[in-house]
């Protein structure tokens, strides 16, 4: 992690670090050695033909070689070079007519500066406020900090690393480029203030005085220094103030809570970490396999070798010769595998070490409570582990070569015959493919429905033509199969709530059925979610409130259903009665997938409803009312609707109470929830609720 927090200019761990319009980072004294003015040769012609029309004017005008459009980058890169193979070019003074610009406060370059970032090469122009402009990266500079107090823990009591004496004299410096410790004497005599050693920094000890590091500042706002961070700029991708919004270029733009988009940017970073940690995990196991496969190389290399020397050495001299060939390829082909998978070895190393680096420096990021410094590179951070993740290409994770040496020998044609001996090939029989290996890290379930991954196993020579993937009923009852196909990634929809479920797959070739993998087991949703299904409802239904809130452009009833279906268990939902206008009958209860949409749910044969007016409801089933009960719906009232397919009833409730007895008996089936309403009525849906204890345990008034 330490690379990720050294200032690319100077080498040395950040200090004052500052964002640049790219999301790199750079030390706020580095910023000052490498902003730079732009070059006279690089004027445009017509500047040239100008001639003396005002030097400060010239001097602006070379500002938009440096800027496309309103971006603030450019493409202008310095022609000198830093030791620190940063391109660079030094300050040289304002032309005439620019007076003003010397004038600006501390930090602040010429109208005409800009800087070049050292990694990127793109040039960002400086405007009145210079290097000010750049917002600290205060983040990043906590974190640096935090580093700096773990390595003084790590050395809590320092002694010089070079002295001669026992016990060693007390440190006084450290030097930051070669990360020793020096005494005084030491210091004077191996790490002199010239030569070479001139540009390197010496700070004290950690934990001395004037070392490194200090309290936290809370953040304020680079426009008014005495307001605090409180919103999130979305259009300028930015924390702001109050006073931002109110006075400033933000009072226009999109913005949102503080705290929200910290939360959002944080789980995004998390989410992308992910796919970047299951890569290094099977980094780690790839490493091991391919170790695991130079020994196997080393071994089954030997082994051919000993049995050519047996088989050679058992014919005539007129086998010599052809011995001598015979064991230069078989060396050539060893060394060519140990090539490759040294050279896999070489290659994957780098590749972890460079993401574990990236993954410690993220979750140092996610630890910090800076909301408004996390925002500042949180974007910059998601890319880089996108990015990081894509590395890993599909294929990148699997040896280049086998462990087996498909050659063998043929002793038998006759001695004049020999000078024609060689090897092979020898052609294995496909078997049937070995055992899956269920992916547990990507197995999940979301309300009722379950997604199941697999892999086949490593180093498998077998061919697979497809998967079957067989799960149960989810009460202990036998497999089915629910996919066959090629996909190693497959979603299972529409399963009972509050279910177990058992799962397995295996693979099939020419040759066969391969063994069952491991069971896994999944649990869905205890309860259900679920909204208004817009496809399937009225077309004068209108939808709102993701899918959650109803109303009609009709005077007549119009059907929607819900998203769900249910054939099993308990399941209890809610509707909010948000408008009531002229005393309609709005109808609730269940219905079949093809229950008429266009009259009042119950009419037909395919729904069990309530309808209600504003003083009492009625049962409705195949146009067939009965049960009539006092206590309607208004404004603000809330419906229950509790279907129980154990018992096989449906039951309703305004406001708490229910509404008689069980409305239907023998309800069997697969059923939808329902809602029927003309444009007098707008309802709102509640799902996922637990069934409330006074609707387990109702009181029944009395007759």
């Amino acid at each position: 992690m330490e690379e990720e927090l050294k200032c690319p200019v100077c080498g040395s761990l950040f200090r004052e670090p500052i964002i640049l319009p790219c999301s790199h980072n750079v030390c706020l004294p580095c910023a000052r050695t490498i902003a730079v003015q732009t070059p006279e040769s690089e004027q445009p012609d017509s500047e040239c033909a100008a001639g003396g029309g005002g030097g400060g004017g010239d001097h602006a005008d070379k500002l938009s070689l440096h800027s496309e459009t309103d971006s603030g980058y450019g493409s202008y890169t310095p022609s000198l070079k830093s030791p620190n193979g940063v391109r660079v070019l030094p300050l040289v003074p304002a032309p005439p007519g620019a007076a003003a610009a010397a004038a600006a406060p501390r930090g602040a370059g010429p109208a005409s500066s800009s800087l070049t970032c050292p990694q990127c090469h793109r040039s960002a122009s400086l405007d009145q406020r210079g290097l000010r402009g750049f917002q600290r990266n205060r983040l990043l500079e906590a974190i640096v900090q935090r580093y700096q107090q773990g390595r003084a823990a790590a050395a809590a009591a320092a002694k010089c690393q070079l002295c001669d004496r026992n016990p060693a004299e007390p440190a006084a410096v450290l030097c930051e480029q070669c990360e020793v410790l020096y005494c005084a004497s030491c210091q004077l005599r191996c790490h002199p203030a010239r030569g070479p050693f001139a540009k390197h920094r010496l700070v004290p000890p950690p934990g001395q005085p004037g070392a490194p590091g200090g309290g936290r500042k809370v953040p304020t706002c680079a426009e008014h220094d005495l307001e605090n961070y409180s919103m999130y700029c979305v259009s300028c991708r930015s924390p702001v103030c109050y006073q931002c919004l109110e006075e400033g270029k933000h009072g226009k733009h999109e913005v949102k809570a503080l705290g929200a988009m910290w939360k959002q940017h944080k789980a995004q970073l998390s989410q992308a970490l992910n796919g970047v940690s299951d890569k290094a995990k099977e980094a780690k196991e790839f490493l091991v396999q391919l170790k695991n496969l130079l020994q196997q190389i080393q071994e089954n290399g030997l082994d051919y070798e000993a049995c050519l020397v047996a088989q050679c050495d058992a014919l005539v001299d007129a086998l010599t010769r052809q011995k001598a060939k015979l064991l230069t390829k078989v060396t050539k082909e060893r060394e060519h595998k140990l090539k490759v998978v040294w050279d896999q070895i070489n290659h994957c190393t780098l590749k972890l070490r460079q993401s574990t680096g990236l993954m410690e420096y993220c979750l140092e990021v996610i630890k910090e409570n800076d909301p408004s410094g996390f925002l500042q590179i949180s974007d910059a951070l998601i890319k880089r582990v996108q990015v990081s993740q894509e590395q890993w290409v599909k294929g990148a994770l699997e040896p280049k070569v086998s462990a087996e040496f498909d050659l063998t020998l043929d002793s038998e044609p006759l001695l004049q015959s020999i000078h024609q001996l060689d090897f092979i090939q020898m052609k294995f029989p496909f078997t049937v493919p070995p055992v899956p290996l269920l992916q547990l890290e990507k197995c999940c379930t979301r309300n009722n429905s379950v997604t199941l991954a697999w892999r086949m196993p490593p180093l498998s020579h077998n061919p697979v033509e497809g998967y079957i993937l067989e799960l149960d009923d989810g009460d202990g009852g036998q497999f089915r199969e629910v996919y066959v196909g090629k996909e190693t990634l497959c979603t299972i929809d529409g399963l009972h709530f509050n279910s177990t479920y058992n799962a397995r797959v295996k693979a099939f070739n020419s040759s066969g059925v391969g063994p069952y993998s491991k069971t896994v087991i999944l649990q869905t949703s205890d309860v259900a979610w679920f909204t208004f299904d817009p496809s399937s409802a009225h077309r004068d239904i209108v939808l709102s409130n993701d899918n959650q809130t109803a109303t009609c452009n009709s005077y007549d009833d119009r059907v929607v259903l819900g998203t769900a279906a249910f054939s099993k268990g308990v399941h209890y939902w809610e509707l909010h009665v948000d408008r009531y206008d002229n005393h309609p009958d709005p109808a609730f209860g269940i219905a079949r997938i093809n229950v008429v949409k266009d009259m009042m749910l119950g009419k037909d044969d395919k729904a069990w409803a309530m309808y209600v007016d504003n003083n009492r409801s009625w049962f409705m089933h195949c146009n067939s009312h009965t049960n009539r009960t006092e206590g309607g719906v208004s404004k603000g009232a809330t419906v229950g609707v509790l279907l129980d397919l154990n018992k096989h009833n449906l039951t309703f409730y305004i406001n708490g109470q229910q509404q008689g007895p069980p409305a239907f008996e023998n309800v069997e089936g697969v059923f939808m929830p329902a809602l029927s309403l003309n444009r007098n009525v707008q309802v709102t849906l509640h799902t996922g609720l637990e069934v409330p204890q006074c609707v387990k345990q109702p009181k029944l008034p009395n007759n």
